[in-house]
């Protein structure tokens, strides 16, 4: 998922059909002392037509307290602090592999100057206090975890802290300036000492100081520091319970048959024989997403309700619905890109003609599944009487996901209590704009409880669902004409890109499209080089759902312009990173410094490589963070391999430098997996072809590269991390089996034969 930084801080949001206008009805009143960007949201979505409150429980609740701050601002609903001395420390995000269940309590604990041995973690929930403090909304995404909150948690450290000293002070009856603090410990000059444990109780009855001092960054003790995951232990040992885990009393399991054409209808279905399997308890019909209809088999377990649905006699009607053939979509895609498209860059291209060297470049990029280890699923508990519901659930937005299960209830929102689960990967399908899994397990619910099933419901989509179920990284063409000179001056370059947009449909549409683009598409084009660029784009509609996937557009345009980027190089006989290097110039510093170091730490063109083995590289922004890398590959059996990677990165201040060096590692396998066979999501009379790991590949361990991380030094702020590592990797790889073999890869996955 992602929120561009330098548009909207809002500009990745949508909301289910129906949400916005009941947020519009029960909550209308907005925050004054919001951010800038927020205000500027507000007032657009409402001249567009989209009147949005914010978010229900924020809307609700979010006032300006005695001191003058919000509940995001207040250490009670983030630091609890026990007699022993032990510290629950609440994060504001959803832990999905990124780090922030450690990252996050850093921060505060630093402030605090707390004995780390004691610091835990929990998830927080819908609770306004809980929202992202750049967007005003509950949200994981956009690689801004850290970015967005990270002064946020040293205020909450800090002011923790200072009323835990007020509170020291006032049981000795000296002056509070007089104290000082260390490990859990609050410290007077004459040596006595009264413990965080011992002071929480009275400290927490006190007043919040609305201002308070933070340190200097050359005295952190925490930050900076290489610190292992406070869920490392449970989640290597198996004892990490996620979502998919939650068990409660007399619980019951379904699956959804889906349509097997996006947005089918059901002409018929046969139940007899599912109703016969041990277990079974009801089969229900239920909407689905994207106007389709399903049948949910609800059962004692998984097992018996996945025998259930396999014994169902179903038959669809998808005459209503377009049947998407890949084949045919490609060419189709070919031909629209070479007609006029909407424009993005202008740029005159008159000197393509005359151009001493030219490239003519088509590029293909399939519909990708996010595929993470736990597949989606959701448990909802309905009250008796049908007043309230609890979700247990690993969502990136709580709080429009707790609007999305009150409208499928229809319930009131403040009757809806979502418990933020653990999640085994996600990678943006948890952030989805329709909240489909969501809503799809509500319609479950509620189908059970209409027929007097009182029981929770944990709705499970099986792998084989997962993949097949939509919400895929949209499938793109490139088409460039290039045109250079003998030094590899680009004196024009015509650009199109063809591909569904994400937002095309939604309530952002007129927000987040301008002249009928989506900026999603076309991010990571042409910058940092000093490229003489028209841009044109199409956005066909096809009946695919599609979403962010993670880096979003970077994961296709970082592609295009970095092997290109390579390909010029190349034939103007230039070493390709010294060509960078240049076109970088004095006005791209952290490029440089992100690449240099990547150069430096890999040793590039100063050791030898073994035979056959050669050099790539790329480097790439995104999420305000720079990451370079210098890869060495192979061809081993006719397939492409790929042997070390180094990688330079420039996110400037780094608050765990293990977490750093955990998502550049986990983006490049990611951006890797997008080079291996099979590595695509096909449809053929509009059906997904690809069913499990089998038929989609995904990088596994045996596929990783040995791999170095390198951080460039800073002081500034940080930027994001969850996304940048995967971008530049895939072009890296390309770059060094074009220098092994003389031909680019225009597609992804590698087609080396």
């Amino acid at each position: 998922m992602h929120f561009h930084p330098k548009n909207s801080d809002l500009s990745r949001l949508q909301l289910p059909k129906g949400i916005a206008a009941l947020i519009q009805k029960q909550h209308h009143t907005a925050d004054d002392n919001a951010s800038l960007s927020r205000r500027n949201f507000l007032k657009i979505s409402a001249a567009g037509g989209f009147a949005l409150g914010m978010f229900p429980v924020m809307a609700q609740t979010d006032k300006p307290t005695a001191a003058g701050l919000k509940p995001y601002e207040q250490p009670a609903a983030f630091v609890q602090i026990a007699k022993d001395g032990a510290i629950s420390i609440t994060i504001n995000r959803l832990e999905f592999g990124q780090g922030v269940h450690t990252a996050l309590p850093m921060i505060l604990a630093e402030e605090l100057d707390a004995d780390w041995s004691k610091v835990s973690a929990q998830h927080g929930s819908a609770d306004p206090a809980y929202v992202d403090p750049a967007f005003g909304m509950h949200l994981t995404g956009g690689s801004g975890s850290i970015k967005h909150s990270y002064m946020q948690y040293r205020e909450l450290g800090a002011r923790a802290r200072a009323m835990l000293i007020a509170a020291a002070a006032a049981q000795w009856n000296v002056n509070p300036d007089i104290l000082r603090t260390d490990r859990n410990t609050v410290i007077r000059a004459d040596g006595k000492t009264l413990s965080y444990g011992e002071l929480a109780e009275a400290a927490m009855k006190l007043s919040v100081p609305e201002k308070v001092s933070l340190k200097d960054p050359k005295n952190f003790k925490i930050i900076g520091q290489h610190i292992g995951r406070l869920d490392a232990k449970d989640k290597s040992s198996g004892k990490q319970d996620f979502g998919i885990d939650v068990h409660l009393p007399g619980m019951l399991t379904a699956v959804i048959a889906h349509p097997p054409v996006f947005g089918a209808q059901l002409k018929s279905f046969d139940d007899s024989a599912a109703k016969q399997i041990q277990g079974v308890r009801a089969v229900v019909k239920i909407a689905v997403d994207r106007g389709g209809e399903g049948v949910a088999v609800i059962a004692d377990g998984f097992w018996p309700a996945k025998q259930g649905r396999a014994a169902l006699k179903l038959e669809w009607d998808t005459s209503t619905v377009e049947k998407v053939d890949s084949v045919k979509q490609l060419k189709q895609y070919q031909a629209l890109a070479k007609t006029p498209g909407k424009l993005h860059f202008k740029a005159d291209v008159s000197k393509l003609a005359a151009a001493p060297k030219k490239i003519s470049a088509e590029y293909h990029f399939p519909y990708l599944a996010h595929a993470p280890m736990e597949p989606l699923n959701c448990t909802v508990s309905i009250s008796a009487d049908a007043s309230k519901a609890e979700l247990w659930v690993g969502s990136q937005m709580p709080g429009v996901e707790t609007m999305a299960a009150a409208q499928a209830l229809g319930m009131q929102p403040q009757n809806v209590n979502l418990h933020v689960q653990m999640a085994g990967g996600g990678f943006g399908r948890r952030a989805v704009p329709t909240c489909d899994y969501v809503t799809e397990s509500c319609n479950v619910a509620k189908a059970a409880h209409g027929i007097g099933l009182r029981a929770p419901i944990r709705t499970i989509w099986s792998r084989e669902d997962d993949i097949k179920g939509g919400y895929y990284r949209p499938m793109h063409v490139h088409t460039a004409e290039i045109g250079y000179d003998e030094q590899g001056q680009v004196l024009a370059w015509d650009h199109a890109i063809v591909g569904q947009s994400i937002v095309a449909g939604t309530p952002f549409e007129g927000f987040l499209m301008k002249d009928g683009i989506d900026g999603t598409a076309v991010e990571g084009m042409r910058d940092p080089y000093p490229i003489p660029m028209r841009l044109t784009v199409h956005h066909p509609k096809v009946n695919v759902p599609v979403l962010w996937w993670r880096s979003v557009g970077s994961t296709h345009t970082a592609y295009v312009m970095e092997t290109l980027i390579d390909e010029i190089a190349r034939s103007a006989k230039i070493d390709p990173v010294a060509y960078r290097l240049k076109q970088f110039g004095d006005k791209h510093p952290r490029h440089t410094a992100a690449l240099q170091l990547a150069v430096d730490k890999s040793g590039y063109n100063k050791r030898r490589l073994p035979k056959g083995h050669a050099w790539g590289v790329a480097v790439h922004e995104s999420f305000e963070t720079v990451v370079a890398y210098v890869v060495t590959a192979s061809i081993q059996n006719g397939r492409a391999k790929l042997h070390t990677a180094t990688a330079g990165v420039h996110c400037n201040l780094v608050v765990n430098p293990k977490t750093i060096e955990a998502q550049v590692q986990g983006g490049a396998l990611m951006g890797l997996g997008m080079c291996l066979e099979n590595a695509a999501i096909t449809l053929k009379d509009g059906e997904v072809e690809q069913n499990n790991f089998g038929e989609y590949a995904v990088a596994r361990i045996t596929d990783m590269p040995q791999m170095s991380v390198h951080v460039v030094p800073s002081a500034d702020p940080p930027t994001g991390m969850g996304e940048p590592g995967l971008p530049p990797l895939a072009p890296a790889f390309a770059n060094a089996i074009a220098n092994l073999t003389g031909k680019v890869q225009r597609s992804l996955p590698f087609k080396l034969g």
